[in-house]
């Protein structure tokens, strides 16, 4: 059997597996690696050359950098400095959708997702309408802000560092601003005026998702809340958290609990607060309202900040035969005996009380923080369910991670130094200024993208050298010709849409590129148009909710997929029809 009959039959099959994710598709890819090295279709150095490229480094130096902006809370401090200044809510909403997109132009879409989840569900109470009206909304403004730039996501730095195997220049930074600007405003006016009549009225199920905590929470000198009441302290309409009670100490030191305080309690510096919420919401209280864990700053207070210590934060159960059962916390000497920190607590029945008077039961769950090695030795009394490290943020390293992030993203975008060379550096950086630890760095590592990328390139390389391309591109240029430039493209693009809704958007796009730029060459026209025109249509990727960002918006906002066809069918025509006129415009036929 000739080399290119064996090609494309591997074609085929990868494709097949591809869109049944019969196996992960990073396992698919590693598949077909082995397979063209099998068959002698390729030589180990080719087959392993992309492991190797500039695209792979940039990629995992990019994951690393999106995480160290999240573990410093830059993007969560964007949305609730948003928040805070919101009048209008439904105006408000609207800008927040605008904010995402713009955020999202420099981030991963996922992580932008993530992030402006709970901020956007507290403006939709806010608004008074249900979040299923949106959190849609919001990931697909994450998905269109991912089109404006080449970092703005993964699918389009991977295209970018396919071109020059294929003699074409790779993409410039605002290359896709082009198109992908009036895509993203069109979309956001769909999102603003007709995507509310096509959204469903669902109550979401974000707070059922996640466990609610108790923590004692102290308002530190400088809070924004000190001086303001309860209502305008928007602690529950905004922030998610819940005031179980206020704990003021009198002037003679005693102290004076009011339980259940009403809307017009003033809340003074050195109040602590009783919040219930979920985890996610004490820690950005902890990051965003001026409130600490007096628990916390002891600890580290006798620690006296050990330099070095890897600190995790970890949600703990509480089994039969623990030394704390029927004891407070201060009464178990818990800090002493563990040198660790509670900061919160979870029981299943809802409680006035505040955690410092809480007698701990079976089953109860603790948020434990403290360096890794004490947490290692909890002992057989406590299960740790799960590491939470990730979740929290650090405010104090926001200016300087946004330094290196910003300082990358302009030194690549004006050519001084390559992309790649400016992102690498800035994520050494990030390690060596300890903004992240190398645990979460090689953890921040989308590994599946990075296989998945590595062993396309080498397919591709396979492709061309094998002479498939030119077989298979010389049949698709015969069907093709009819139709013109104009329906080359536009068939390309709805191809292109139509794969990534089984697959996933870097494979589509990979799979795509070979056969338009090979079938364009065939037919006389410069392929880059028919390359922007793939990778816009493998970004925009909204008539089903497999895309990482809606599956993260699919449960909470209680939706099916059907909402997802009826809403996202009308953004994708649109996309297409913007691409079909601002494509041939600045990048002629």
């Amino acid at each position: 059997m000739d080399p290119v009959t064996i090609l494309l039959i591997l074609f085929v099959v990868a494709l097949v597996l591809f869109a049944t994710e019969w196996l992960p598709v990073d396992v698919t890819a590693l598949g077909l690696l082995s397979a063209l090295l099998l068959f002698g279709l390729l030589k180990p150095k080719e087959a392993f050359a992309g492991f190797g490229s500039d695209t792979v480094l940039t990629l995992a130096s990019l994951f690393i950098l999106t995480r160290v902006l999240l573990r410093a809370g830059v993007i969560e401090w964007i949305g609730h400095a948003l928040a805070r200044r919101a009048r209008n809510a439904n105006a408000m909403l609207r800008a927040m959708l605008g904010t995402v997109a713009g955020v999202s132009s420099l981030t991963s879409n996922t992580a932008t997702t993530a992030v402006f989840l709970p901020v956007v569900s507290g403006l939709s109470r806010r608004a008074g309408i249900p979040a299923s009206r949106s959190l849609m909304p919001l990931a697909f403004a994450s998905i269109l802000g991912g089109t404006i730039t080449v970092i703005g996501t993964s699918t389009n730095l991977v295209v970018s560092g396919a071109l020059p195997a294929t003699g074409l220049k790779p993409l410039g930074f605002f290359e896709l601003a082009w198109v992908g600007v009036p895509v993203a405003l069109v979309g956001l006016l769909y999102l603003f005026f007709v995507a509310p009549k096509l959204l469903p009225d669902r109550e979401a199920q974000l707070e059922d998702t996640l466990r609610a905590y108790l923590a004692d929470l102290t308002v530190a000198p400088g809070s924004p809340l000190i001086g303001q009441s309860l209502r305008e302290s928007g602690l529950g309409r905004d922030h998610g958290l819940t005031v179980v009670a206020v704990r003021r100490a009198g002037p003679g030191g005693e102290g004076l609990t009011s339980y259940a305080p009403g809307a017009d309690f003033i809340i003074q510096e050195g109040d602590t607060l009783a919040l219930e919420g979920p985890t996610e919401r004490i820690l950005a209280g902890k990051t965003n309202l001026g409130v600490v864990s007096r628990s916390e700053q002891k600890m580290l207070a006798a620690e006296g900040g050990t330099p070095g210590a890897t600190v995790r934060l970890v949600e703990a159960v509480v089994l039969p035969g623990s030394p704390l059962l029927g004891r407070t916390l201060r009464e178990a000497q818990f800090r002493e005996r563990y040198g660790l920190s509670v900061l919160a607590l979870h029981r299943r029945e809802r409680t006035v009380e505040r955690l410092g008077q809480l007698r701990i039961r079976v089953g109860d769950v603790l948020l434990i923080q403290g360096q890794a090695d004490r947490v290692a030795r909890l002992g057989d009394r406590f299960a740790v369910l799960g590491d939470l490290t990730d979740q929290q943020s650090d405010l104090k390293k926001a200016p300087l991670a946004l330094l290196l992030f910003l300082g990358a993203v302009a030194l690549g975008a004006t050519g001084v130094v390559p992309l790649g060379v400016a992102v690498v550096v800035a994520a050494a950086l990030s390690l060596i200024l300890r903004l992240i630890t190398p645990e979460e760095a090689y953890g921040s590592v989308e590994w599946p993208v990075i296989v998945l990328v590595a062993c396309m390139l080498a397919f591709g390389t396979a492709f061309e050298q094998t002479g498939a391309a030119k077989v298979l591109t010389g049949a698709l240029s015969g069907v093709l010709e009819p139709l013109g430039p104009y329906g080359l493209l536009g068939a390309l693009f709805l191809v292109t849409v139509i794969l990534t809704q089984p697959m996933s958007n870097q494979a589509a796009a990979l799979v795509m590129l070979p056969l338009a730029i090979g079938t364009a060459k065939a037919l006389g026209y410069d392929p880059r148009p028919f390359v922007i025109g793939i990778t816009v249509a493998a970004s925009n990727s909204f008539i089903t909710p497999l895309e990482p960002s809606c599956m993260l918006v699919y449960g909470p906002g209680h939706y099916t997929f059907m909402d997802f066809v009826r809403v996202g069918a009308g953004l994708t025509l649109l996309a297409f029809a913007v691409s079909m006129v601002v494509i041939p415009l600045v990048w002629p036929f």
